[in-house]
């Protein structure tokens, strides 16, 4: 009856490490025949080797508590592939307490596992979306959120500063008029195109702040290095020679930028420097726009 069903029957004798029996459906799931399963070595020889270490310490500590446990490996095939395996095993005790054997039952979840590895991959694209702008590809607000707060704490651990460059197009709803919306989502998508260039670290963010507005987020960047990276923005924008031409404004889109650096201490927030930041933004546009002014 057992040899009849896909799971894989087997007993092992705890005093000799040896196979006293296991299954014949083990060389049509493995291609290794019931006769080469001699002893523990050729179960533990036949795992992967990324497996082998923690799925033999836990089978054996397990063992020799007495636990009943499952485990989960790849064992390799005979033509060096490799199949999930789920381990369920039952520890045969003597009356004195002492180990006797272990029986157990080897089943293929190899479906079951590629069914949750792309899930798995499902949920990492669907979190990554979440956290990426749509239109233009760079990080959303979101993204920028649970950045400064990983950045800005350990900021407050480091003592190492952290800056902001907030980025606004200059008379944007005017370009839209003048353009229409889908030129207007093209001079969206090249300039944070442009921006990207900019930043080069992985942990230096550039996001979309909302509608035309922009944000870098740069850790360990002190006031020189953040005003430096802001005069690198104008001139990429300035390279762009979007044509604007719209009410108001010049020839050629422009921008207005608000920089700010901070060493954490204190009850000073992440909230509020980044409003402090973006209060310069808004007086470069007070300026005259096409300008940036720093905290």
């Amino acid at each position: 009856m057992l040899e009849s069903t896909k799971a894989i029957p087997w007993k092992i004798d705890w005093a000799t490490m040896r196979f006293a029996y296991i299954g014949p459906q083990i060389e049509t799931l493995l291609g290794w025949t019931q006769d080469s399963w001699q002893t523990v070595d050729d179960w533990v020889t036949r795992m992967h080797p990324e497996d082998r270490d923690y799925v033999v310490n836990f089978c054996v500590s397990q063992s020799q508590a007495g636990v009943d446990h499952e485990a989960d490996y790849r064992a390799m095939t005979r033509d060096g592939g490799y199949v999930w395996i789920r381990d369920v095993v039952h520890v045969v005790r003597h009356e004195n307490g002492e180990v006797d054997c272990l029986i157990g039952f080897m089943f293929d979840i190899s479906e079951r596992k590629r069914a949750e590895d792309e899930l798995l991959r499902l949920h990492r694209e669907l979190e990554q979306l979440s956290l990426t702008d749509g239109l233009t590809g760079i990080a959303n607000r979101r993204m920028f959120d649970q950045r400064l707060e990983t950045e800005w704490a350990d900021a407050r651990r480091s003592g190492k500063p952290v800056s902001l460059v907030v980025l606004d197009i200059d008379h944007f709803k005017q370009f839209n008029d003048a353009h229409g919306h889908v030129a207007g989502d093209e001079c969206l998508r090249r300039v944070a195109e442009a921006l990207r260039d900019v930043v080069q670290r992985p942990r230096d963010v550039v996001a979309r702040f909302g509608g035309e507005e922009f944000i870098l987020l740069l850790p360990e960047t002190d006031a020189a290095a953040a005003r430096e990276l802001a005069a690198q923005c104008v001139e990429r924008l300035t390279a762009l020679r979007i044509v604007h031409g719209g009410q108001g404004a010049g020839d050629y889109v422009t921008a207005s930028l608000g920089v700010g650096t901070v060493q954490v201490a204190g009850a000073c927030t992440a909230r509020a420097f980044v409003e402090a930041v973006d209060g310069r933004l808004y007086a470069a546009k007070r300026g005259g726009r096409n300008r940036v002014e720093v905290l």
